[in-house]
């Protein structure tokens, strides 16, 4: 739109949006438009014409209806983690932000959760009975976006992916109809839903599985100094092999904080560290997380502690309003070779990016593995590991040389990968069709013509129509 169509957008066309809308919408000129169009990654920059702060199912149908019918493009923004900033666009904002609601169903072990909640928040409410299901690392991670790209999370080594143990959803459609989604209703939506990200619809309320978990889990991280990486990482890798579902852990090279727990001689500098979770009774977890204390950290941290806080311990190095690149390799093993080239350049990239910056390799295979690839639209369950560097500064001065540090090293990892992405992690656009493989893309294509033949939820990591030029 030009200067005059915004003008007479902004004087007669919202009114229609107004009427009946239970939310608040926020415009250009409002005083609170700034801080409503953030989101999580400071790289992105995006002024939508106007933002619908949506307060139920309702408001969502009135926002999609009214981007669909003006022609706009639409963005739907949960947690607003894309780290690609898929979030938000310059069109309408559907901000699910006022759709919090929760409740746990403690007989049914079911949790429906509002399309806005954050991971924090489910947390929070399904521990105070004992319960959780496979969720986000770091608590202001939107549930819906982590859901709906598939959703590893630290007890998905027993449980599976988050859209694994999604039993039912409320998705409002491209054409503005409000439909359910399970296992016995719409059923290849949803199969779609669970893997193929936001290209068939807002979901506005998810009904999860849970699963006793916590108060209290075995968990926490370790840390060794570089110079005993190569022998650590090995050993973990071998451990981590072998290890049985309910044992969780990933290996990152980051930078030990500055803590009082921390031997001085570290601080500050590159460290090989060990994240575990023993997804069960803490007693006995013991007896496996033994080989990971067996090998001297020099801080061990791993200990009884509330799962909730486990959950929360990543948020530090995850801080919103921080500018960000990531990726989300997957790989079949953890070779020596593979070892050598992480170690290579990855304390370098935590140097460059300090404090912030990390490279993680996931431990992934295990729950995940054993759900049929067919079950659902999320692909690559065959995968064992996933490498995940995580790049975080804080000035645009630095943008340019950090985001090439961070493609050098998916670069240099790329002979140990299996070409599969995990678009969760990704924000290149070109690699959908390697986060699903020919196959299973063709089938979302079709679910694509389906249910949004006009591709107007194309803010994602998109999948097109099937009859949409190529």
């Amino acid at each position: 739109m030009d200067s005059e169509d915004k003008a007479m957008f902004n004087e007669k066309a919202l009114n229609e949006l107004r009427g009946g809308f239970s939310g608040n919408l926020v415009l250009p000129a409002d005083a609170g438009y700034d801080e409503a169009r953030k989101v999580f990654n400071a790289m992105i920059d995006k002024r939508p014409m106007v933002i619908a702060r949506c307060a139920s199912t309702r408001d969502v149908v009135a926002a999609v209806d009214f981007g669909r019918d003006h022609g706009l493009e639409v963005s739907v923004r949960g947690g607003g983690h894309s780290v690609a900033g898929l979030s938000i666009g310059e069109g309408i904002l559907i901000d699910l932000s006022g759709l919090k609601r929760i409740a746990v169903d403690t007989d049914a072990r079911i949790a429906r959760a509002g399309g806005g909640m954050l991971w924090g928040e489910l947390d929070r409410a399904t521990q105070a009975y004992g319960l959780h299901t496979p969720g986000g690392r770091v608590t202001t991670t939107g549930v819906g976006g982590f859901t709906t790209g598939g959703g590893y999370g630290w007890t998905s080594s027993k449980y599976g992916l988050a859209c694994d143990n999604l039993l039912s959803a409320e998705v409002v459609t491209a054409n503005g109809r409000v439909v359910s989604a399970s296992a016995s209703e719409n059923t290849d939506l949803f199969w779609g839903i669970r893997g193929g990200g936001g290209n068939f619809g807002v979901v506005t309320r998810f009904d999860f599985r849970l699963h006793p978990l916590g108060p209290t889990v075995l968990a926490g991280l370790a840390m060794w100094p570089m110079e005993r990486a190569p022998d650590v990482l090995r050993a973990w890798r071998d451990l981590a092999d072998a290890a049985p579902d309910e044992l969780s852990t990933a290996s990152v090279v980051l930078i030990a904080p500055p803590e009082p727990f921390v031997p001085d001689a570290l601080k500050g500098q590159p460290v090989l560290g060990i994240a575990a979770i023993y997804v069960g009774d803490p007693q006995a977890g013991l007896p496996l997380v033994k080989p990971i204390k067996a090998l001297g950290p020099a801080v061990d941290l791993i200990q009884p502690m509330p799962y909730t806080d486990f959950q929360a311990m990543l948020d530090p190095t995850a801080p919103p309003g921080k500018r960000s690149y990531w990726r989300g390799e997957y790989m079949a093993k953890v070779s020596d070779e593979a070892i050598e080239a992480f170690l290579n350049l990855a304390p370098a990239a935590a140097t460059a990016g300090f404090p912030l910056t990390q490279t993680i390799v996931f431990r992934i295979g295990q729950g995940v593995s054993a759900v049929p690839d067919d079950a659902s639209a999320f692909s690559h369950r065959d995968a064992r590991y996933l490498f995940h560097p995580i790049m975080v500064w804080d000035s645009a001065t630095d943008d340019t040389r950090l985001i090439a540090i961070g493609r050098e090293l998916a670069e240099t990892m790329r002979q140990f990968v299996t070409g599969g992405a995990y678009l969760n992690f990704t924000p290149e656009s070109d690699r959908v069709r390697d986060a699903y493989g020919v196959a299973k893309y063709e089938r979302l294509m079709a679910l694509k013509s389906k249910y949004d033949p006009q591709n107007l939820f194309r803010g994602n990591q998109n999948i097109r129509p099937s009859d949409a030029p190529r």
